[in-house]
């Protein structure tokens, strides 16, 4: 018994000596061998990146694209390169060199010479195969490359290669670059815009690929091709995108305000042709940096056209009813409400509105809904004002609407304080005013498409068929028409009085709309010298084709601000660029002639 278990103890013993052995010999007298049969394995499969979609503006033209760019490798181990004593290899390496550094220019010719002939003289794979240069190249240069002596004869003569990879291009640059939105480094992931919003459709879906041995060299085979992701057609359009950049660049440079943003509506169908965002830098430039059109602020004067359709539709006031205010500020509840207008004197309410008097709304409101402030904000809702609206834009907004606690509040919710809508929202509604008071979405994308099929469509959708009464309606769009063309009044975006210096007024077509400025505020404080402006108005206005809205924070002007100037001009430069774009408008003895090109 004892032999029998001294015998399986020795024979186990021995074994196991024999394995230690055999992993020593393998560490060091076997290493080389087995290192290199391990470098001569290759990953079993490896993903193929598809192909990311391209956004395109309404009229086919791209805004986003991904363009292949290429890395160049060489794997000095090519038979061709050895023969002879590495005749072939040693009469081209100049050359090739000097055309690598003429063409690519990162690196001088001896600088490449060296890496060429340090990589053919290695031993080891990853001495052999070598990335020639670490800046990636364009087809242009490729091809300029593929030229090259020894190149030009292939990859079996000269070991040269090249390696795809896409790059996310825009080619009308900064144009609604916000909008459209960036992609996380070589994750070729959607992070902001569109980019994000529609990342599952851009990206397709990854293939995979075995590596095979094939004459002589591993190659990539393909086992499941690489879906290619959709295309996504915008609303936009890359003309009216670059007419409303342009004019607002101009602004914005001229008053160096701290941002501006400008969005562009077709009225009737609600798709939005153009929408840009610009804020200034350390540097003094403007780029493409928050997405500002998606975003809620307090609105200023642009929410007295809502309020006052609440009372007016409410029955609680008439378009000719008429108001006081004084050159002196107006205390009510305890808060100061003035005005931008010296004199005391009675207004209608058309006049109040088109002159944009504080006084004057805070006034009717409150007079209208004191201690029933729940009553005007469930008007409010009824005009479909405080809807989340959804916009393929990530990040944007709900409007921020809340019953007022006490009166004071409401008196300033009348003119735009103590509420908050973005951009977007504010548009909408007045382009709901623009379209006989159908109040529908405002949206960017029409469709996606697949190897050129459409596979899904979006439409016009209503978010209210009607914003209020007709009869309201049209005493409404009475107001914004004075707004810009009573000059016996100044409305806010006519003239400045004693000069010619126009506003929103326009010789080509007839602008109808509303200022508004808001005084900005910061940690809960409101500061005299900083505000927000904004005009918001529709074209032409016998037959509104388009809304435009426009918002500029902070401008540094030396004579003060004025919402009608710094943003009014905007929108009217817009508007005349537009419908000479687009169609055009003649006016003759009141009659008008619009014809969509």
């Amino acid at each position: 018994m004892i032999i029998r278990f001294a015998t399986i103890f020795t024979v186990i013993a021995l074994g196991f000596v024999c394995v230690l052995i055999k992993i020593v010999a393998i560490q060091t007298f076997e290493r080389e061998q087995w290192m290199k049969i391990a470098e001569q394995q290759e990953k079993a499969n490896l993903i193929i990146q598809p192909r990311r979609g391209n956004i395109l503006d309404a009229n086919g033209n791209l805004l986003a694209s991904s363009l292949p760019q290429y890395y160049i490798y060489m794997d000095t181990r090519v038979e061709a390169l050895h023969l002879k004593g590495g005749k072939l290899f040693y009469e081209y390496v100049d050359s090739i060199a000097d055309g690598l550094s003429r063409i690519i220019g990162d690196n001088s010719a001896a600088a490449y010479r060296q890496r060429m002939v340090e990589a053919y003289r290695g031993k080891r794979y990853k001495e052999c195969c070598i990335k020639l240069s670490d800046k990636r190249i364009n087809f242009i240069q490729k091809k300029q490359i593929e030229q090259l002596p020894l190149i030009k004869r292939g990859l079996y003569k000269s070991g040269v290669y090249f390696e795809a990879q896409n790059r996310r291009a825009k080619p009308y640059g900064s144009l609604a670059s916000r909008t459209i939105g960036n992609l996380y480094g070589q994750e070729q992931k959607g992070y902001s815009g569109l980019e994000m919003q529609f990342d599952n459709y851009l990206r397709g879906k990854e293939g995979v690929s075995t590596r095979q041995r094939v004459a002589g060299r591993w190659q990539n085979v393909p086992v499941r091709e690489a879906e290619n992701g959709c295309d996504i057609v915008t609303t936009l359009d890359a003309n009216l995108l670059d007419i409303c950049e342009t004019a607002l660049r101009a602004r914005l440079d001229k008053t160096q305000a701290d941002w501006g943003c400008c969005i562009l509506m077709e009225t009737h169908s609600g798709e939005i042709k153009a929408i840009c965002n610009l804020d200034r830098t350390e540097d003094g430039n403007y780029y493409e940096s928050a997405n500002h059109a998606v975003t809620r602020v307090e609105p200023g004067s642009t929410f007295k056209t809502i309020a006052l359709m609440a009372a007016m539709d409410d029955g609680k006031i008439d378009i000719d009813d008429t108001v006081s205010v004084t050159r002196k500020p107006w205390m009510y509840n305890g808060l100061k409400h003035t005005d931008a207008h010296p004199n005391d004197t009675v207004y209608t309410v058309r006049s109040a509105l088109a002159i944009s008097s504080n006084i004057a709304l805070a006034k009717i409101i409150t007079e209208s809904y004191e201690k029933k402030a729940t009553k005007f904000v469930k008007k409010l809702t009824e005009m479909g004002i405080t809807d989340s609206v959804y916009i393929e834009i990530p990040g944007a907004t709900n409007p921020l609407i809340r019953v007022p606690k006490d009166a004071g509040t409401l008196s300033k919710m009348s003119y735009g304080y103590s509420v908050e809508l973005s951009p977007i929202q504010i548009i909408m509604f007045y382009n709901g005013i623009a379209n006989d008071g159908k109040m529908i979405r405002p949206f960017l994308v029409k469709e996606i498409r697949k190897n050129g099929r459409t596979i899904e469509q979006f439409e016009t959708s209503v978010v209210k068929s009607a914003l209020c009464k007709h009869s309201t309606l049209e005493d409404i769009k009475l107001a914004l028409h004075d707004v810009v063309w009573d000059d016996s009044l100044a409305g806010t975006a006519s003239v400045i009085k004693g000069t010619r210096i126009r506003k929103a007024q326009s010789q080509l077509v007839h602008i109808a709309g509303k200022t508004g400025t808001a005084q900005i505020s910061e940690n809960g404080r409101y500061y005299n010298n900083r505000h927000r402006m904004t005009f918001v108005g529709y074209f032409p206005e016998e037959d509104p084709q388009y809304t435009c809205l426009c918002m500029i924070q902070h401008p540094r002007n030396a004579g003060g601000y004025d919402a009608g100037l710094d943003c009014g001009i905007v929108v009217r430069q817009i508007a005349e660029k537009t419908i000479a774009t687009t169609g055009f408008t003649i006016y003759k003895r009141g009659q008008k002639h619009f014809v969509k090109r």
